[in-house]
């Protein structure tokens, strides 16, 4: 089955409900002949990120975080901050956790287009 391409208006919608249906079509769970250990996922094009409604008070009291590898260097950054540059990219790390940890995972993000 040839791979399809789906739009998605993200207006008005709750980031982590939006990120579970993004993450199903990306992985191919809607189609009949799914199989786990096969890249058959769609294509998903995300328009209007900005207007995403993110709920609670996740916007001030998240954070994410990574270590750099050095002694003491564990980077945080607020959500308020990402969401305030990049929109996309909050909604791509949402994304990014729910898709299986394996070799799968990279190129499977990559289908996923924010406008």
């Amino acid at each position: 089955m040839p791979r399809e391409t789906h739009t998605i208006d993200a207006t008005d919608k709750p980031l982590g409900r939006l990120a579970v249906e993004v993450a199903i079509l990306l992985r191919g769970k809607q189609r009949p002949d799914f199989v786990l250990y096969k890249d058959m996922g769609d294509s998903v094009v995300i328009k209007n990120m900005k207007k995403i409604r993110i709920t609670g008070k996740k916007l001030e009291q998240k954070i994410y975080r990574h270590h750099t590898g050095y002694l003491g260097n564990l980077k945080k950054i607020p959500m308020k901050d990402i969401f305030a540059k990049n929109p996309g990219e909050v909604f791509k790390k949402a994304v990014w956790g729910m898709l299986p940890k394996n070799k799968l995972r990279a190129k499977q993000i990559k289908r996923l287009k924010i406008v």
